[in-house]
């Protein structure tokens, strides 16, 4: 069974059936990633893969469309959208306290 470390939430280490999807080993034993929609097309599950890229599965057409080249190039995805192979460490930026997603459009200020 891969063991997947949560980097971000105290470096919990979990360990998950092959082929399990991170974001729903996330919920299951709270790691911590965060999420709104789970189905890949808000982004708000967007995290670093910083070790065990090759225990992944291939990038979907769905993070090519929300994630740069260069992002996926350096290890993101999007945790809705990875299924494990084998152990991963991962890592995100947590939302802002107050609610609000780091990936959220916030509206311009009036100069």
């Amino acid at each position: 069974m891969p063991d997947i470390t949560f980097i971000t939430n105290d470096g919990k280490v979990v360990s998950a059936p092959q082929d399990s999807n991170l974001l729903r080993v996330s919920l299951r034993e709270k790691g911590g990633i965060p999420f709104k929609c789970g189905g890949g097309l808000c982004g708000t599950c967007k995290c670093l893969i910083e070790e065990g890229r090759e225990n992944t599965d291939a990038v979907k057409k769905k993070e090519e469309k929300l994630l740069s080249a260069e992002e996926l190039e350096q290890g993101y995805r999007l945790a809705c959208q990875t299924f494990l192979k084998g152990d991963v460490k991962v890592s995100w930026e947590e939302a802002p306290k107050g609610g609000t997603s780091a990936r959220q459009v916030q509206p311009k200020a009036e100069a």
